[in-house]
């Protein structure tokens, strides 16, 4: 009998350590991509210097931004506070998405970047995290 649960116990198991990968994987592109673009700003403003006049930002905004990427980035790459890294960096993405609509680019590449980085913030530490599967469980 023990046998048989143990069989039927493997797929679940199987899934949820998928589902833990899937969502490691999904994390650390969001955590890579943030390192970069923080990264970025710090180490070569004039490379999105750019991107901040369309948008309307001074370019001496990078010494701020630069660091608040990283650190949502490190925050979020944190089990112990990956929640709140999670929160933070939906709401940085939000601006974003927010400063491109605000000047008539809808549907901007920026901002399906943005969308997709959220989409896989969220993702991945809804995999990764069965505090967040308790908290919204999508499927019964």
């Amino acid at each position: 009998m023990s046998e048989t649960m143990n069989l039927h116990q493997a797929p679940e198991t199987m899934t949820l350590h998928r589902a833990l990968w899937a969502g490691r994987i999904m994390s650390a592109a969001v955590v890579v991509a943030l390192v970069a673009d923080g990264t970025i700003q710090l180490f070569a403003p004039a490379q999105v210097a750019g991107m901040l006049q369309e948008t309307g930002f001074a370019i001496d905004l990078t010494r701020v931004v630069g660091p608040i990427i990283l650190a949502c980035a490190m925050l979020y790459a944190v089990p112990a506070t990956a929640v709140l890294g999670a929160i933070l960096v939906t709401g940085f993405l939000g601006g974003a998405i927010c400063a491109h609509v605000r000047i008539g680019e809808f549907g901007s590449p920026p901002e399906i970047i943005s969308l997709l980085l959220g989409t896989l913030t969220w993702g991945g530490l809804y995999a990764r995290d069965a505090r967040i599967r308790a908290l919204l469980p999508l499927v019964r």
